[in-house]
């Protein structure tokens, strides 16, 4: 108990909404972070949460006393990140919240080589939509984004940028394998599978849907694009992704992918981001090098 920090366990009672469910957490008594809790107020003279029927909630005070303390923290790891390199042997962790199409293939193959290179170094990955990614980044529970058409950008530096084409996904032997790009009415004469509306594939196909009045048959709706990758396998329907998000050519389950015409659905943008004002811890900035290296080298600005 005498060794949790502030940070800690307000920090964990914040998330939780909870000093019971906190406790249960940090492997102490409801009782005892309570006390732990009010001598803190004490101390500082506010309220830091809000007692509410069934939880608790952060006050005004304590928003502020978290936003100090996260900050903290992540400085506290940078200068350990800095102190490790200064001695030779790089360590660290790297924190990351990225879109799905990142999942199966880019982000596997960069950090697999980062830690060939750099084995003390060890990551977190955090599955986040578009919203929920710059979130992540203002509350220091990520150190870098992989974000496609992210909704603000606000509070967000850029890192690098690059062009990510609508693919229609679909079997080896659909009809339309047969043109080097598909058109916006092509995929209307098939049955299709759409992403859920808080993706940015979906965002893009709905405007291209508005602009041109093409109506798609929907036969399937997922938030899980390695299912909608895969689906095609099973009939001739149509389904959505961005390059970073396929293999390299045909694969062994039997599904290939054509460009959509950038005509009807203009290339979305996918963004590498931290948060801006924030100095990255040294495993952090030199993994996201490596992959601002990655992106520019494979798809245009």
């Amino acid at each position: 108990m005498h060794s949790l920090t502030p940070h800690q366990f307000i920090d964990v009672i914040a998330r939780a909404g909870s000093i019971r469910k906190a406790a249960e957490v940090l492997a102490i008594t409801s009782t005892a972070l309570n006390r732990r809790v009010l001598a803190l107020e004490e101390e500082l003279g506010v309220p830091i949460f809000e007692r509410l029927p069934r939880g608790v909630r952060l006050s005004t005070a304590g928003e502020l006393l978290v936003s100090h303390l996260r900050h903290q923290a992540s400085d506290f790891e940078r200068l350990r990140s800095q102190l490790a390199d200064l001695a030779g042997a790089r360590r660290g962790h790297v924190a990351i919240a990225c879109s799905q199409a990142l999942l199966p293939f880019f982000l596997p193959e960069q950090i697999g080589r980062y830690r060939r290179d750099h084995p003390g170094v060890t990551f977190s990955v955090q599955l986040r939509d578009r919203a929920a990614a710059e979130a992540a980044l203002v509350e220091h529970d990520a150190d870098l984004a992989l974000i496609f058409e992210p909704i603000r950008l606000s509070e967000v530096q850029i890192l690098a940028s690059v062009r990510q084409p609508i693919h229609a996904v679909m079997a080896i032997d659909h009809p339309l394998t047969a043109q080097a790009t598909v058109r916006l009415r092509d995929c209307a004469a098939y049955p299709v599978a759409i992403p859920t509306t808080q993706y940015g594939v979906r965002s893009l196909i709905d405007l291209a849907l508005v602009r041109f009045s093409v109506r798609l048959r929907v036969v399937l709706e997922a938030d899980n694009f390695d299912f909608l990758r895969r689906y095609p396998a099973q009939e001739h329907l149509i389904s959505f992704q961005i390059p970073i998000g396929l293999p390299d050519g045909p694969t062994a389950d039997g599904v290939t992918s054509r460009p959509v015409d950038t005509r009807d659905i203009p290339a979305g943008r996918l963004y590498l981001c931290q948060l801006r004002g924030r100095t990255l811890p040294v495993a952090a900035a030199k993994f996201a090098a490596q992959v601002e290296g990655s992106l520019q080298d494979r798809y245009e600005f």
